[in-house]
């Protein structure tokens, strides 16, 4: 190990400092696999969201599987997946801000750049700082859904921001932004069906209308880990874009199939590894806390059972008893966190293990952008 604590390969994982961020290699590479023969089945195109790993290599690895190219959040995704190579990037999401804008529109000279609107005025400003780099950008109206967060309602003022990216020089209308977050979440099967159907119909009512006025929509884009294959089977949806599914985390694990059983569809290949720093009468208090996983949307799982994340500190997570011994001091557990994407945020470098020996160490590119 090194005083930045990066492991060498064939080092075992009992020996790794912890906190870690590790990833199960076989698990990973049968999660790209699957996505990927989903999307080829179903005939839709396959574009990854990357906020989920921030890693450059995982998504040539996702490229290497037919993905057409990457979703990100932020411009800094975008520019450290250009950066890396990566030249094909869809922002789905609205930017905002001339500097932001400006440093967009620069990477447009170097990869295909797409971003979505739901303002007329974002729109102008788009169009602004796009001429002056000389540069060309596609541009997907965001259409709001059922759970009313960002874009523009369907039917006209959805056709009339599509009009004015049309008119817009240096812009290019590619499609339609669909993505129902909340949908994704709905844990049992049929209502999440019903939920993704409801927001479906929208969607082809948006696009009919484009095509009654003239307009090409050449592509419709949304659909996650919890609905791809709701999206991908619609005949509507033409792109998918899930994240999570590379790594899956406690979330997206209560979800149940369309049998009423848990939603199996990817293993689960992320976790955090800590260690037994203190043991006291009834609890055990691992070296990850706040600092180390995501805590927002609950707390972590511990890989296997027998024991409960309680509480947590700064540095310090409190486990509990469940159904056997509590482990011993020095003893290692794996953590699952309840949402993978801010946890991998935390950390600089994922540790790649196959059959328990350090095979690979990546860099989180794209980490706190």
């Amino acid at each position: 190990m090194t005083r930045a604590g990066l492991p060498s390969r064939g080092l075992r994982e009992a020996d790794l400092d912890t906190p870690a961020l590790v990833v199960d290699l076989d698990s990973l590479e049968r999660n790209l696999d699957r996505m990927a023969e989903a999307a080829l089945t179903a005939d839709v195109a396959l574009r990854p969201h990357v906020k989920t790993h921030k890693c450059v290599t995982i998504a040539r690895m996702q490229l290497e599987r037919g993905a057409v190219g990457v979703c990100v959040q932020t411009v800094s995704e975008a520019e450290a997946m250009v950066e890396g190579g990566i030249l094909d990037v869809f922002v789905a999401n609205e930017v905002v801000g001339a500097g932001k804008l400006r440093r967009l529109a620069r990477l447009a000279r170097e990869a295909t750049v797409t971003v979505c609107v739901d303002d007329p005025g974002n729109l102008d400003d788009l169009g602004r700082a796009v001429r002056r780099a000389g540069s060309s950008v596609g541009v997907m109206v965001e259409m709001n859904t059922a759970e009313n967060r960002a874009g523009v309602p369907p039917g006209e003022p959805f056709l009339q921001l599509a009009q004015r990216v049309e008119s817009t020089p240096s812009l290019r209308f590619v499609g339609l932004q669909a993505y129902n977050g909340v949908a994704q979440h709905i844990r049992d099967h049929p209502s999440r069906r019903a939920a993704t159907e409801r927001n479906t119909a929208l969607v082809q009512e948006s696009v009919d209308l484009l095509a009654r006025n003239g307009i090409r929509c050449e592509v419709v884009s949304g659909g996650g880990t919890g609905t791809y294959d709701l999206e991908a089977a619609s005949k509507v949806y033409s792109e998918i874009q899930p994240g999570t599914y590379v790594f899956m985390d406690a979330d997206y694990l209560a979800n149940r199939d369309r049998f009423g059983g848990p939603f199996r569809d990817f293993d689960v290949s992320l976790y955090v590894l800590a260690t037994v720093m203190s043991r006291r009468p009834g609890i055990a208090i691992v070296d990850a806390g706040l600092k180390a996983i995501s805590l927002g949307n609950g707390l972590p799982v511990v890989q296997g059972g027998g024991a409960l994340y309680k509480r947590f500190a700064d540095e310090h997570g409190v486990l509990a008893p469940a159904d056997r011994p509590l482990p011993d001091l020095g003893h290692q557990v794996r953590l699952m966190p309840v949402n993978c994407d801010p946890t991998v945020n935390l950390y600089d470098h994922l540790v790649g293990l196959r059959n328990g020996v350090v095979e690979e160490v990546w860099a989180v590119d794209a980490r706190g952008y």
